[in-house]
């Protein structure tokens, strides 16, 4: 996605996203119970905070801050529903990570394309309105935390065309479990390092004048959390 506003012309709603699928939700099932099973033998520690502001029904958006590429599997595996997530188009050439985000049928965006980012966004519409969950990241890219930037206007025109919820999630530690490239001083991959997700107070649109009001508010709400 671009710093353009997303174009999102006409209300979206095609078919039922193969992720909100009977088949997605038994896939969906025996890889959280993989992941829960790897988080129980210490293999990779992850500890969620909050989780029950999720509703179990109906459309929801979580928007989350974006520090490493395993971002999308831990919020994803953290969840009890369904959700699709937006994922790097590079993840599916991954061993493993590439199983999951297939069958989790996760939406690839390439990195730089503006049509794919439009895609994405018309792609998580036709979702929210099929009642769906949707995982979406602001800042648009992997963002070390110590780095600041703007977050894109898509998620907050998603949640006024759909009169969705926004709710925000903070992730911490996965860019130290899996470092990028460029950041990396010691073990590309550091299982002694703990992942921690923290939910917060769901946002509602229809509180909120403008879409920028809403998406400054939930820049200030997932930055605060922890």
């Amino acid at each position: 996605m671009n710093d353009d506003q997303p174009q999102l012309d006409a209300p979206v709603r095609g078919t039922r996203p193969a992720g909100l699928s009977f088949r997605a939700g038994l896939w969906t099932r025996f890889i959280r119970r993989i992941l829960r099973i790897i988080a129980g033998l210490k293999i990779v520690r992850v500890r969620v905070v909050n989780r029950g502001v999720v509703p179990s029904s109906g459309p929801v958006i979580l928007a989350s801050n974006h520090i490493s590429m395993l971002d999308g599997v831990f919020l994803w595996g953290a969840l009890r529903r369904r959700a699709q997530a937006i994922a790097m188009a590079e993840l599916w050439k991954w061993p493993i990570v590439g199983f999951l985000v297939t069958k989790g049928d996760f939406i690839p965006v390439r990195r730089g394309d503006a049509d794919s980012g439009n895609d994405a966004l018309a792609r998580m519409e036709n979702a929210l309105r099929h009642n769906g969950a949707v995982i979406i990241y602001p800042e648009g890219r992997v963002v070390p935390p110590a780095e600041s930037v703007r977050f894109k206007p898509g998620v907050a025109v998603l949640a006024f065309r759909t009169r969705t919820p926004i709710i925000p999630v903070r992730i911490v530690g996965s860019n130290e479990l899996l470092p990028l490239k460029k950041f990396r001083k010691g073990k590309s991959f550091d299982r002694s390092k703990k992942v921690t997700l923290y939910f917060g107070t769901p946002l509602d649109p229809e509180n909120y004048p403008t879409p920028g009001d809403l998406l400054r508010d939930l820049r200030w709400s997932i930055y605060s959390l922890g």
